[in-house]
């Protein structure tokens, strides 16, 4: 075999690698894209459904299959539990996110209902604010909802009011409270001062179809540079040369 001969060959192996590379990668990132449409469409269904009252969010054997799903609950705050999420945002401004058990009317179990937001004291980052908070039943609309989201945080959760997280279990252990292990964002306005401008649940799959774009441009081009200098320049020197021999 010619060195020449073995060159081309090595080129093509690394030239299909590549392809085969990158296509694989586009194919990917259009899978990705058709799971989050899915998922996507799943929340959509689910945001329409009738709510769930107290009875059907006990009687589910996994609470977290409702998440998404609208809420109408009745039970009783438990406001010595309140924690204030810090470092929340809420319509570009940093302050509280208030988080506030609700213990379900005739029963034990209690959930985690993420109230709304609040401003915090920046002359006074310790200081708490003061949130109205009902005594007795309390009628409470939302939807069902993940525990409420992490922020980086170096070392443990505090225990205090004011904390960067909470970790469902840890709360629970701490509490006492037997917490299921969804929130609810609550969403009809009782007069607290809190807003409530909860954002859209929303998945960008836009990004997967850029991302496959780019992957497969870069299998075309791939592709294309390999036509163009294995096959179609040799070829065209050759016939300047007078040496096709065709």
């Amino acid at each position: 075999m010619t060195r020449g001969t073995l060159r081309f060959w090595i080129v093509t192996l690394a030239t299909a690698l590549a392809m085969a590379a990158t296509a694989s990668l586009g194919l990917w990132q259009l899978d990705r894209a058709a799971q989050k449409t899915a998922l996507q469409s799943q929340i959509n269904d689910r945001g329409a459904l009738s709510a769930w009252d107290n009875a059907e969010l006990l009687a589910a054997a996994d609470a977290t299959q409702g998440v998404h799903r609208p809420a109408r609950l009745v039970g009783t705050w438990v406001p010595e539990r309140t924690v204030f999420l810090d470092n929340r945002q809420m319509n570009t401004r940093v302050g509280f996110f208030v988080v506030t058990p609700l213990q379900l009317e005739g029963s034990q179990q209690v959930v985690l209902v993420q109230r709304g937001w609040v401003p915090r004291d920046f002359t006074d980052r310790s200081r708490v604010p003061e949130v109205l908070t009902p005594a007795g039943r309390v009628e409470l609309e939302g939807r069902l909802a993940p525990p409420p989201g992490k922020l980086y945080e170096l070392g443990e959760s505090g225990s205090g009011a004011i904390r960067q997280n909470i970790d469902l279990a840890s709360f629970a252990r701490e509490t006492g409270l037997s917490l299921l292990g969804v929130s609810v964002l609550q969403t009809n306005n009782p007069a607290d001062g809190l807003l409530r401008d909860w954002p859209l649940v929303a998945i960008d799959v836009h990004k997967h179809h850029g991302y496959a774009f780019q992957w497969f441009s870069l299998c075309t081009l791939a592709g294309l540079l390999y036509l163009w200098f294995q096959i179609l320049s040799p070829r065209r020197k050759r016939r300047l040369h007078g040496t096709d021999a065709r």
